[in-house]
C-alpha cells in the first residue's frame, strides 16, 4: 500500500493509564480525519518492576522522561499551556498501509 499522509485533528488527549491492557503510565491521543481514526500511546510500565522485566528503573525513568520532552514540543507547537487543550489541534499523520508511523501538529495553520 505504500506511505500516506492524512490530514485531521487530535480529538483526545490525555496522560494517564493506557497503553497495552491499560498497564503503561503515559500519553495517549486520539487522532482523526473524515475518514479514518487512530490512537497514539507513549509511556512505559507503571506496574511494579519484577526480576523477569527486561527493563530497569533508570531504563523507565529515562523513557517517561522522554515522553515528557515529547510532550513539550507538541505544547509548543500547537502554542498550547495544558494537555488539556489540545482537542482540536490540526495535525497531519502519516501511514505505512494502516500502520501509524508519526504525526505531526500542522504549524502552518495556526
Amino acid at each position: 500500500m505504500g506511505e500516506r499522509k492524512e490530514l485531521g485533528r487530535i480529538q483526545k488527549a490525555s496522560f494517564g493509564w493506557g497503553g497495552y491492557q491499560d498497564v503503561m503510565i503515559g500519553l495517549t491521543f486520539t487522532l482523526g480525519g473524515d475518514s479514518w481514526g487512530v490512537t497514539d500511546h507513549r509511556g512505559m510500565w507503571g506496574t511494579a518492576r519484577t526480576d523477569s522485566c527486561k527493563w530497569t528503573e533508570e531504563s523507565r525513568l529515562i523513557q517517561l522522561g522522554e515522553v515528557c520532552m515529547w510532550l513539550r514540543d507538541i505544547l509548543k507547537a500547537a502554542k498550547k499551556a495544558d494537555v488539556a487543550q489540545l482537542p482540536g489541534t490540526p495535525i497531519e499523520a502519516t501511514f505505512d498501509g494502516n500502520t501509524l508511523k508519526s504525526w505531526r501538529v500542522l504549524t502552518e495553520v495556526l
